[in-house]
């Protein structure tokens, strides 16, 4: 077995640790509701139906700044901290711990366009508990993080379709769980060519060694995923492609000795892969935040490799 046959080969697997997920051959269906023009883009509000179960609320944002018909394309993941209600919204409405201009301004800005979708039980998809929709699911066979990806994975299908869509140039971005679900998916889709995460990058054993466990939410915890991976295992399959992670050395989110290990891990996978410039771990010395140092290397990171 090649070494890229292997690495297909663990993909599968991690994508078959997520669950019972539902058929991805299913078409897509799309309905934009509503057409709404803001200073940076031009923000189409859609409903998707990605998984056969459930609408997909999503913004797509039109850049008006790109430079051509097809543009490059940021899939935005909102973060989680209990703020049920606003899912992709925070484009635009931000959280305590995201700095101003929040990223649906300072991406379009920048020429990107951008895709955001509500996540299971955030934003219009909010009506029931993470708790109740967690155990449903487990009964059902299926883990929260494996739905949540699986509609982000088929929000790719349906970017990669569109016609203004350079499907080259997709990176993925997100904060705390967004952080999570952004290098789940470009762990999972080699279609995502950069992967920037901010707040989340968690040693699953370093995270236990501490007595965090309880600091992450329900979504977070796939069954018998550590029978299998560490979190440096499901990170090296971004490999050999862009990533940059941030992370507070405050966080209590994510300990500093897990950091170390992944750090440590994921700099030999990338120099064995040629390409020791693509990884990069930024620690700063603040907590569960981001700060303007960090939003300007996020943007730097973004314009060099996409």
């Amino acid at each position: 077995m090649t070494e890229d046959q292997n690495t297909e080969r663990r993909r599968e697997q991690l994508y078959q640790l997520l669950g019972r997920l539902p058929d991805r051959s299913r078409a897509i269906r799309e309905e934009l509701v509503a057409v709404e023009e803001r200073p940076t883009c031009i923000v189409e509000h859609l409903y998707l139906d990605l998984n056969g179960i459930e609408q997909v609320p999503a913004y797509f944002l039109r850049s008006k700044a790109q430079a051509s018909e097809k543009a490059p394309l940021i899939i935005y993941h909102h973060s989680h901290g209990g703020r049920y209600k606003v899912g992709k919204e925070e484009l635009f409405e931000g959280a305590p711990y995201l700095l101003a201009p929040y990223y649906g301004e300072a991406l379009t800005a920048a020429g990107y366009s951008v895709l955001a979708i509500d996540s299971w039980v955030f934003g219009e998809r909010s009506g029931r508990s993470e708790s109740s929709v967690f155990k449903e699911m487990l009964w059902h066979g299926r883990s929260l993080l494996g739905m949540m990806l699986f509609d982000s994975l088929r929000a790719v299908d349906y970017a990669v379709s569109r016609p203004d869509v350079d499907g080259s140039r997709i990176g993925t971005l997100g904060m705390s769980m967004g952080s999570t679900m952004a290098c789940w998916l470009s762990a999972l889709d080699t279609r995502v060519k950069v992967t920037v995460d901010l707040c989340c990058m968690t040693d699953y054993h370093a995270l236990m060694e501490s007595g965090g466990l309880d600091l992450h939410g329900l979504y977070y915890y796939v069954p018998d995923l550590l029978t299998h991976f560490t979190t440096s295992q499901v990170q090296s399959l971004i490999a050999p492609r862009p990533h940059l992670s941030l992370a507070g050395n405050l966080d209590t989110l994510t300990p500093t000795s897990g950091l170390e290990l992944i750090d440590q891990a994921l700099r030999r996978v990338y120099e064995a892969q040629g390409a020791s410039d693509a990884w990069k771990l930024s620690r700063y010395e603040v907590g569960h935040e981001e700060n303007a140092v960090m939003r300007q290397e996020v943007m730097e990171f973004l314009n060099k490799w996409l």
